[in-house]
C-alpha cells in the first residue's frame, strides 16, 4: 500500500511487484544517506587538510565530491522511479544512519587520507551488500550500484596509493577506526623523520 504521508506511491516500475519496488527503494535510501554523508565528509576533509602534499590532496578531493554528488542524484531519482520518496534532509540522515560523524578535524594529509580510507571501507562494503540484496530483484538498480561501487573503489585507491609502502602494505594495517588509522600515519611520519635524521648524522 502507498504510505499515508506520501512516502510511497501506488506504483513501481513495470515488471516488478509493488512490494519488490518498495524493497529496492528502501535499500537505496540507506545508500542515499551514505553518499550524502560521504560528500559532506570529503568536503570537510578538503577544508581541514594541512601540511605536506596539501595542494595535491586538497585538489584531489573536489572531483571525488562532484562525482559522489552525481551518484546521490542518480540514487534519489532511481528511488522516485521505484515509487519511493527519497529522503534527503539532514534530520533524516542523522536519525537513520548507522555510523558516527567523521572524527578528524584539522590534520595532516596522511592522517586525513588514512581516516577517509576507513570511511570508504564502510561505504563500499555497504554498497556491495546492497548489490547482493537487490541483484535478483532488479538488475537495473544492481547495475547502477555496480557502476558506483567501481568509482568508489577507484577513489579509495587514489587515497591508498599515498598510504602504501614499497612492500604493498598499508601504513594503517590493522586499524578499524578513523582515529586509529590517522594515529598510525602519525607514528609512521615520526619514524621516517627519525630514520632520516639518523642518516644525516
Amino acid at each position: 500500500m502507498a504510505g499515508k504521508n506520501g512516502s510511497k506511491a501506488g506504483f513501481t516500475v513495470p515488471g516488478l511487484k509493488l512490494e519488490d519496488g518498495y524493497k529496492v527503494g528502501e535499500t537505496l535510501q540507506q545508500r542515499l544517506h551514505a553518499l550524502n554523508d560521504l560528500q559532506l565528509t570529503l568536503k570537510h576533509a578538503h577544508w581541514n587538510v594541512v601540511g605536506r602534499d596539501f595542494i595535491g590532496v586538497h585538489e584531489m578531493l573536489d572531483p571525488q565530491i562532484e562525482k559522489v554528488r552525481a551518484m546521490i542524484d542518480a540514487v534519489a531519482e532511481r528511488m522516485a522511479t521505484m515509487g519511493v520518496s527519497p529522503k534527503g534532509l539532514p534530520g533524516a540522515l542523522v536519525k537513520e544512519r548507522t555510523w558516527d560523524d567523521y572524527s578528524i578535524d584539522r590534520a595532516g594529509t596522511a592522517e586525513h587520507l588514512a581516516a577517509l580510507d576507513q570511511v570508504y571501507n564502510g561505504v563500499v562494503e555497504d554498497h556491495r551488500k546492497a548489490i547482493e540484496a537487490i541483484g535478483e530483484i532488479d538488475p537495473i538498480t544492481e547495475d547502477l550500484l555496480i557502476g558506483q561501487t567501481a568509482e568508489l573503489e577507484l577513489f579509495q585507491w587514489f587515497m591508498r596509493a599515498h598510504l602504501e609502502n614499497r612492500e604493498g602494505r598499508l601504513e594503517t594495517e590493522g586499524a578499524r577506526t578513523e582515529k586509529a588509522a590517522a594515529g598510525k600515519t602519525d607514528k609512521s611520519d615520526k619514524s621516517d623523520k627519525a630514520e632520516k635524521s639518523g642518516k644525516s648524522k
